[in-house]
């Protein structure tokens, strides 16, 4: 590829869901009380994916991650690094960057590694992808895959995630274009908030041990505190308009605003803060639940395959979760054709 062709882009797009649909009938059933009210009407989940028994987040990655190589038009042997974003991986050693990196079969050649940032994954695994176009002349084409499996660590009878959270993987390949395309972005966090929303027990801080799981509380997903709504009602647009200004772009110029898919009503009032119209906010939670930082890359292959996206539109994507980190990032999208 020649050299001239510097701006860092984006060349297709992969997403993959299991098969098992989980509605909110089969939920209010399993609880003994009516959810879709709330599910539904505020969340905006009217169902979601979960993983079969045998099925982890590799199998999911890998699917994603193929059709999106399928959809820029390389083979294995042309992905110069894989990078993947989950905070559910496969193992706690090895990275499941390694895993997905044989089940591809890319060559020795391809470095790899994880990426934990947990729904704000996708967009620092994008992030990290484009500045590695930048720096490093050698390098053409990157895998990026976000992968999330929550629900292998989700309790049945909590009502506050089962509802919630789902699986499935995103992937794009990012590569280089003579035309402007990855273009700026920024991150946040408040450590302050680290330990309200997590799976505490399993790492250095807490082994697990029979008492751990003996308690069954520890070893799964659960809120500890309610973050404050600010977070994300003050914080997205307080983000986005960073981003806009470092690329002298203003909010009515987004032609789509991408954003973490796990509040449809959060999303609304966001998008009334800015003035902007929710149709330039495409959502996927009502068909696939929140699928973490895979939710991004899942909302943008749905967008794309469904031609809602055009090129030389200007995008933003912004992702926010658990830790607190929040990112942004602002990309004129290049591809002529959908996959």
């Amino acid at each position: 590829m020649s050299r001239s062709a510097t701006h860092p882009t984006i060349l297709g797009t992969g997403s993959f869901v299991p098969e098992r649909v989980v509605t909110n009938a089969e939920l209010s059933r399993s609880l003994g009380e009516e959810i879709d009210e709330f599910v539904s009407g505020t969340l905006g989940i009217r169902e979601r994916r979960w993983c079969g028994p045998d099925e982890s987040v590799a199998d999911l990655a890998e699917p994603a991650a193929r059709r999106a190589m399928e959809a820029a038009g390389v083979g294995p042997d042309e992905i110069d690094l894989l990078v993947v974003s989950t905070d559910t991986p496969e193992y706690i050693s090895p990275p499941t960057a390694s895993v997905l990196h044989g089940r591809l079969g890319l060559p020795y050649t391809t470095g790899t590694f994880d990426v934990n940032a947990a729904c704000t994954g996708f967009v620092t695994a994008l992030d990290l992808a484009a500045k590695y176009l930048v720096a490093e002349p050698r390098l053409n084409r990157i895998l990026v895959v976000a992968a999330y499996a929550m629900t292998k660590f989700v309790d049945p009878t909590d009502k506050k995630t089962v509802t919630i959270f789902a699986d499935g993987a995103g992937a794009v390949v990012v590569g280089r274009s003579p035309e402007p395309g990855i273009l700026a972005s920024e991150f946040r966090a408040d450590g302050s908030l680290s330990d309200g929303l997590g799976v505490f027990a399993g790492g250095t801080a807490e082994p697990i041990t029979p008492e751990v799981l003996a308690e069954g509380y520890r070893n799964r997903l659960h809120f500890v505190k309610k973050y404050p709504p600010e977070v994300n009602l003050e914080g997205w647009p307080a983000i986005v308009r960073e981003v806009l200004g470092r690329i002298d772009r203003t909010v009515p110029e987004v032609d789509h605003w991408l954003w973490t898919q796990v509040n449809l009503s959060t999303i609304r009032e966001v998008m009334r803060v800015l003035d902007e119209p929710m149709e330039k906010a495409p959502t996927i939670m009502d068909k696939w639940g929140y699928t973490g930082s895979a939710c991004l890359p899942m909302a943008l292959d749905d967008a794309v395959r469904s031609e809602r996206i055009r090129p030389g539109e200007l995008l933003v994507l912004t992702g926010s979760g658990a830790g607190l980190a929040m990112g942004s990032l602002a990309m004129i999208w290049n591809l002529r054709e959908a996959p």
